[in-house]
C-alpha cells in the first residue's frame, strides 16, 4: 500500500477529498503525515482526529528557510513517505525535499495551467483573473511539483466553464467540486501504472 504524505496550508479540501474515497475503499494508501506551515491550519485538525500524524513545520519554528526544508524532508523520510500531495500548500518547495521525492510530489492548481499560474496566483486570485480576462473555460490541474510555482509537468486536466455573470466565489466553487476527483483520478492512474513518475526523467526536478 503506497504511503502519503500530505501538505496543507489551511483546510485541505483535497486531502479531505482523498481521504474520505480510501474510507469509502475507492482507493488505497497509507496517511503516514500531515505537514502545515500554518499552526491554525484546519487541515492539522482534521488529520488528528483521523488519527494521522501532523506535524508544523515553518521557517519561525525552524530558524530559516533551507533549515525549514530540510526539517519537511527529514520528517517525509521518517514517515516513510513514497508520494507527497500538495492540498493548498502555500509554500514552495525547497531543494532538499525536491531532490528527495523528485517526480514524487503532486499539486492541484485550479486553472488551466500554464494559464493563471505562477507566483501570486492561489485561491480568489485565480478565479478573479479568469473572469477579468474574459475567458470562457477555466478548470484545475494536477501537475508534478519542481522549483517553480505551478510549473512541473501537467499529469491531467479538467475543464470548467466559466458562465455569463459568474462571480469569483461561484467560478471557485464549481472549480473546487471537480478538484478532489481530478485528484483520484490520477492516483488511481498511478496505482494502475497508466502514468509513469519516472518518465519525466529529470524536468520536474533542479
Amino acid at each position: 500500500m503506497r504511503k502519503i504524505a500530505f501538505l496543507a496550508s489551511h483546510n485541505g479540501s483535497g486531502m479531505r477529498y482523498l481521504l474520505a474515497a480510501r474510507a469509502r475503499h475507492e482507493i488505497e494508501f497509507d496517511p503516514v503525515l500531515v505537514v502545515s506551515n500554518n499552526p491554525g491550519s484546519q487541515a492539522l485538525s482534521y488529520a488528528r482526529e483521523m488519527g494521522i500524524p501532523t506535524a508544523i513545520l515553518n521557517e519561525k519554528r525552524c530558524g530559516g528557510q533551507a533549515e525549514a526544508d530540510e526539517a519537511l524532508c527529514e520528517a517525509l523520510r521518517a514517515h516513510g513517505a513514497e508520494w507527497v500531495i500538495l492540498s493548498g500548500y502555500m509554500k514552495r518547495i525547497g531543494s532538499a525535499t525536491l531532490s528527495a521525492y523528485r517526480n514524487r510530489i503532486l499539486n492541484i492548481h485550479p486553472s488551466l495551467l500554464p494559464k493563471f499560474g505562477g507566483p501570486g496566483m492561489y485561491g480568489m486570485r485565480v478565479h478573479e483573473a479568469v473572469i477579468a480576462s474574459g475567458e470562457s473555460v477555466t478548470g484545475a490541474t494536477v501537475h508534478l511539483v519542481d522549483h517553480e510555482y505551478d510549473h512541473g509537468p501537467v499529469l491531467a486536466q479538467v475543464e470548467v466553464p466559466v458562465l455569463p455573470g459568474d462571480t469569483p466565489e461561484r467560478l471557485r466553487a464549481r472549480v473546487l467540486e471537480v478538484e478532489g476527483p481530478l485528484y483520484l483520478q490520477v492516483l488511481k492512474k498511478l496505482e494502475r501504472g497508466e502514468i509513469d513518475l519516472d518518465a519525466f526523467g529529470a524536468t520536474a526536478s533542479l
